[in-house]
């Protein structure tokens, strides 16, 4: 990649799509939260280099729920969320981040001597978004999703968390976490109650586990965008009906390489959905965790790609496009795209 591609990149005004709250907490956020509650999760930011040397995604996961368990009050949950959308704004030019929430792992009603009450947690998130708008000139909407590995009693209560406690910046109602033994089935009356409610659709799927999770999450969840969607290259049926629907997927390169979804970037299909006319989003996932930042994602992207500015910006406006963001928003941000790129 020439310096000049890269330079434009880190200009260019951005819209990310998949990326966790508590995955985005730089080291130096880990780091404060592990002295507040010292245990598994060290303390010193240069340590958790060495942590976050993912074996597989069952590790990744194991690690994943060592550093939510460091957010315990409804204090640390606001600090995180807004220190995560400073480094969004100052660092990558985001100006709109649809940040994927979980707060059963933080209001924990299987474990109520330590969670704290949903009211607490919306409250604290609510506050960071105010300030972050304020503060940056970042627009933030919460996905609140399942986190798969707590199976349907985490699903009736993230349920309840939407329907009962509803803010207006929530957009999406997703699963995450591991797939295998996830089977996404089982959550459908979930996510059918959730769309009834107005949320759109933005399951994890197609991670770790084959095209059928792709399919059973667009046929049975209503899936609008797909978190993932890696194995969807294994099955031109199903590639031609992504690419028929115009369903988006939310690619994220490095996640992928670093929980050994693929062996190499090289062996990446995004390549393969951009032939088949898949829409295509690129995002940073857990972007500490896995050493990456959206930037270094459009820049890896755009060597797969071989893309030139304009196709870079292209990237940036099919995020805008692939979002929930409503229609002042949308229009603002392509705007400042298409003025940044030159095309206006």
């Amino acid at each position: 990649m020439t310096a000049g591609l890269e330079a434009f990149i880190a200009r260019l005004p951005k819209a990310e799509l998949h990326v966790h709250q508590v995955g985005s907490a730089s080291p130096e956020i880990v780091a404060m939260l592990a002295g507040r509650h010292p245990g598994s999760v060290p303390d010193d930011p240069e340590d958790l280099a060495a942590f976050f040397e993912f074996r597989d995604f069952a590790h990744f996961i194991e690690v994943y729920l060592a550093v939510v368990d460091l957010v315990r009050t409804p204090e640390d949950v606001r600090l995180l969320t807004y220190e995560v959308a400073r480094e969004m704004a100052q660092g990558q030019q985001i100006r709109y981040a649809e940040l994927t929430c979980t707060p059963y792992t933080s209001v924990m009603p299987h474990d109520p001597g330590r969670g704290m009450p949903i009211e607490a947690y919306t409250e604290a998130i609510e506050a960071a978004r105010v300030a972050a708008e304020r503060d940056f000139g970042l627009v933030l909407r919460w996905i609140y999703d399942i986190p798969g590995e707590f199976g349907l009693p985490a699903a009736e209560a993230t349920l309840g968390f939407v329907l009962d406690h509803r803010v207006d910046a929530l957009v999406g109602f997703g699963l995450g976490g591991p797939e295998i033994g996830v089977p996404r089935p089982q959550f459908q009356a979930h996510f059918d109650t959730a769309r009834a409610a107005g949320l759109r659709s933005v399951p994890h799927a197609g991670e770790t586990t084959g095209p059928q999770t792709v399919w059973d999450a667009l046929r049975l969840l209503g899936a609008e965008r797909i978190g993932h969607g890696t194995t969807a290259a294994q099955d031109p049926a199903l590639l031609a009906h992504l690419a028929r629907e115009q369903v988006p997927l939310e690619v994220c390169l490095s996640s992928n390489l670093a929980t050994r979804a693929v062996a190499t970037l090289a062996e990446h299909p995004v390549r393969a959905f951009v032939a088949a006319g898949v829409p295509v989003t690129v995002n940073s996932d857990d972007p500490p965790m896995f050493g990456t930042t959206l930037n270094r994602e459009y820049s890896l992207a755009a060597d797969l790609l071989e893309l030139d500015e304009r196709g870079v910006a292209d990237l940036a406006r099919a995020a805008v496009t692939a979002s929930f963001a409503d229609r002042a928003t949308r229009t603002a941000l392509l705007t400042e795209i298409d003025r940044y790129a030159g095309l206006l």
